[in-house]
């Protein structure tokens, strides 16, 4: 990209001072209202091949390291995130269906789930409270996050994957229920899955 007209660098500056990924109209409205999607597909094709690329995530702009560099600023192992079971198909649920109220959860998983397996995905960043479905009782309805989007690699929810690339994947051996019914592909699931028990604790 050689010599940047103003709004491009107006566009990068105000992306390096945010302190949060922002979208293209919080961007615009910072900048007077001018139309910022050229200058961002701009920036975007500049930082591709360098050390910092301009990246798009559930609809917000940031930059982040090129993911081949990123172990370079690693200063310490960093600890995994094992989630649960019960914690990995509500996140999954929450993913393919959002917005979803606990109880919804709960029909597809086939087994109550804790409150505290919820919390724990909010606590990661990765699940918020959507608001409240209109219907008796108005109970709270989950959804996920920019941060889920971002932590995954995902420019948005269309880019999960399907029930046969998880397979292909082997992230569905033995296949359950839960994670074919997540994807409306029950009939996918082998009868010996679908039958059988939750295990114990899974409530938890």
């Amino acid at each position: 990209m050689s010599a940047p007209d103003d709004l491009v660098r107006a566009v990068e500056a105000t992306l390096f001072a945010a302190q949060e990924p922002l979208r293209a109209d919080e961007i615009s409205r910072h900048l007077g209202g001018a139309d910022v999607r050229a200058a961002l597909a701009l920036l975007a094709e500049h930082y591709a091949p360098r050390g910092v690329h301009l990246v798009e995530r559930g609809g917000r702009w940031h930059f982040q390291t090129a993911p081949d560099l990123a172990h370079l600023l690693r200063r310490e192992k960093e600890e995994v995130r094992r989630l649960s079971r019960a914690a990995t198909e509500a996140l999954a649920i929450i993913a393919y269906h959002e917005p979803v109220s606990r109880a919804e959860i709960e029909a597809i998983r086939g087994v109550q789930t804790a409150k505290g397996t919820l919390d724990v995905l909010m606590e990661a960043g990765w699940v918020r409270m959507a608001g409240r479905r209109e219907v008796p009782g108005r109970p709270t309805i989950y959804a996920t996050t920019p941060q889920f989007l971002s932590h995954f690699g995902l420019a948005s929810r269309a880019d999960l994957p399907g029930i046969g690339e998880l397979r292909a994947a082997g992230l569905l051996d033995p296949v359950d229920e839960a994670y074919a019914a997540l994807t409306g592909n029950r009939e996918e699931a082998g009868p010996e899955d679908a039958d059988a028990p939750d295990e114990p604790g899974e409530a938890d």
